[in-house]
């Protein structure tokens, strides 16, 4: 029967990184969200309250507010602030970004017909994987083990400071947690790591399902003026991780200031640690795009063998008529469509000669190194004044 393909993209692909999962769940049951991610704040406010305010709590009771008894005291810690306060809102706030910026891009297959109709039910199959490993129960069960296991040995050892400070009193060459440090450590720790964790995963599930979708013959147009073959719109999905790339910037500048602020180390010495993450989330974010590039550079040769040919006998004729003088009598070289025809072809040959082996460009790189940095910028205020810092980032600039 003919009438199931047809039948299947007038279907619109049910396709969300984050409606789904036991959290969304949980959320959804405690009237933390709605069906589509309704009632952001209340999540961000419900959330940040039970990672921060306790820890204010039990710094006040402990009297680690402010400084006096230990090196870091609550109120002065940067990097717990900006984890609790900055990266963690933006997080659970980028899943609103992610849904709304991603859903309508996986349309785009069907909507442009990228997607030819034999490999619709592959698409369609493509699309459930995904939806599977996102509502995992499994899944985030492990996620939550390895936060447990794994991210507070990793905390615990390479992060926390080697001194005593409001979560942590040093003694006899341990470190020993206060009341406020048990929750920054078993609570607020684990939630932070656990959404940030959930992040990579999602991002893993978002990349497999395009690498299926790469698998398919999918009909790029090497003529397409996004020079991309019509895939352009796959780069300016990337910009829905931004957030994340934020959240990751301003987690290593809150890192980096607590060392040089309270660790006495210099804050050039972390610049290698800085250009690293810049260059790692570029390469997680828009590396597993050049999945398309074998189908995009096989676009780009038969486009340039067709229009080459097709513009060869083009020209040829054209020589005739024009050149070697054949036209019929009557013909008026002045205002003919020949010169407009050949102008065109010249252009649409161009256009293939100019496709990307990428489906981003320069400006997509830009943006997302930008979202990456910004957090990173205000470090500076660490050596130099404001002014100094202006006049040195308007150079750069200009």
């Amino acid at each position: 029967m003919s009438h199931t393909a047809p039948s299947m993209a007038d279907e619109s692909p049910d396709f969300s990184l984050v409606l789904g999962g036991p959290l969304f769940q949980m959320c959804r049951r405690a009237h933390l969200s709605g069906d589509a991610l309704q009632l952001l704040h209340r999540r961000i406010v419900a959330i940040v309250l039970i990672a921060w305010l306790p820890l204010l709590l039990l710094s006040v009771v402990g009297n680690y507010i402010l400084a006096g008894t230990v090196k870091l005291a609550f109120l002065h810690d940067i990097e717990a602030h900006v984890r609790l306060l900055v990266a963690l809102p933006v997080l659970i706030a980028a899943e609103l970004i992610v849904h709304l910026r991603l859903r309508p891009k996986v349309k785009t297959f069907l909507s442009r017909h990228i997607v030819r109709q034999q490999d619709e039910p592959r698409f369609f199959a493509a699309v459930d994987s995904a939806m599977r490993l996102r509502n995992s129960v499994p899944l985030e069960l492990g996620m939550l083990a390895l936060v447990y296991t794994l991210g507070l040995w990793v905390w615990r050892s390479q992060i926390a400071l080697g001194a005593s400070t409001w979560y942590a009193i040093q003694e006899s060459g341990h470190l020993h947690l206060t009341a406020a440090g048990y929750w920054y450590a078993f609570v607020s720790i684990p939630i932070f790591q656990f959404i940030l964790l959930r992040w990579y995963v999602r991002i893993l599930i978002w990349f497999r399902f395009l690498w299926q979708v790469s698998r398919l013959n999918l009909h790029l147009v090497a003529t397409h003026p996004d020079r991309s073959g019509g895939l352009a719109f796959l780069g300016k999905t990337s910009y829905a991780f931004g957030p994340i790339l934020f959240a990751q910037g301003a987690l290593l500048a809150g890192v980096i200031a607590s060392r040089v602020l309270f660790g006495g180390e210099s804050l050039l010495s972390f610049k290698m640690e800085a250009v690293s993450l810049v260059v790692f989330f570029l390469v997680i974010v828009l590396a597993p795009l050049t999945m398309f590039t074998p189908q995009l550079a096989r676009a780009k040769r038969n486009g340039l063998s067709q229009y080459g040919l097709l513009a060869s006998r083009y020209v040829d004729g054209f020589e005739q008529k024009w050149v070697e003088g054949n036209a019929t009598e009557g013909d008026e070289l002045l205002g003919s469509a020949d010169i407009q025809s050949l102008a065109d072809l010249g252009n649409s040959y161009a256009a293939v000669q100019d496709m990307r082996p990428v489906p981003f460009g320069l400006k997509d790189i830009g943006r997302l190194a930008a979202a990456t940095a910004v957090p990173l910028l205000p470090l500076g205020l660490t050596v130099f004044s404001l002014e100094e810092l202006v006049m040195r980032i308007v150079k750069i600039l200009f």
